[in-house]
């Protein structure tokens, strides 16, 4: 059971950084702490051009996670979402 404390601090730690404790765009969407809301908008933020490596357009470093990954994972996660929410 979480506690408000636990919340906020989930919550104050991922508007620093969205990303922290994810090493890939799946382990968003198989988070069971994030509702569909909070989840999109991790992914969203991944696949943004501000998370782009610079000189590697197709690669996503989204703060708080250990290393870039390709923006087509980030975008098949997010279809994910969108299926599992739909199915």
């Amino acid at each position: 059971m979480r506690t408000d404390t636990h919340a906020t601090d989930r919550a104050r730690r991922w508007l620093v950084r969205p990303a922290v404790g994810f090493l890939h765009p799946l382990e968003v969407v198989k988070d069971r702490e994030l509702d569909l809301a909070e989840k999109r908008e991790i992914l969203a933020a991944w696949a943004s051009d501000a998370s782009a490596v610079e000189h590697r357009p197709s690669q996503r470093w989204l703060l708080g996670t250990p290393a870039p990954v390709p923006l087509s994972e980030v975008l098949s996660a997010l279809r994910r979402l969108d299926r599992d929410l739909f199915s």
